[in-house]
């Protein structure tokens, strides 16, 4: 199991959860992003640089994720594209997208994105607050025992 981080929108407190999370269980931890970022010197942690443009981050991580691995995003059709390719996807705050509501949620990101390109203001998510964070770490903790108890 390795964790991919898309990291370009990935809070930074979220960043540093994962920072701990890597270097406590040993798990590979790699973020991908299209500017340079501050990570930890640790071995095990690393970072991708790709190009600028419209999901190249995203593609890149559907290029390496592979079966079993974790893969942080708030982005909804990166998250299909890892389970299906059968990675887990977790979202900022907290939120395990799943096989059986990840169709409904990819749905309604396009019939949210289809308003905002006519102009109507959608408004965007609330601040990430402590029960977002405490959400996030709560789950990937269960996923990260569920890992270790099977290596």
């Amino acid at each position: 199991m390795k964790i991919w981080v898309d990291a370009d929108a990935c809070p930074a407190v979220i960043k540093e959860i994962l920072f701990k999370a890597a270097k406590r269980t040993g798990v590979e931890l790699t973020l991908v992003a299209n500017k340079p970022l501050r990570i930890p010197q640790s071995p095990g942690i690393g970072f991708i640089l790709v190009g600028q443009g419209f999901d190249i981050a995203d593609n890149e991580i559907v290029k390496r994720v592979e079966k079993e691995d974790l893969v942080i995003t708030a982005d909804i059709p990166l998250a299909a594209e890892v389970i299906e390719k059968g990675a887990v996807a977790l979202n900022p705050r907290g939120e395990l997208y799943s096989t059986d509501d990840i169709k409904s949620k990819l749905s309604m990101r396009n019939f949210m994105d289809s308003l905002r390109s006519t102009g109507i203001d959608t408004g965007g998510p609330p601040a990430l607050n402590q029960s977002d964070r405490k959400a996030f770490a709560d789950n990937l903790d269960r996923i990260l025992s569920r890992h270790i108890k099977i290596s």
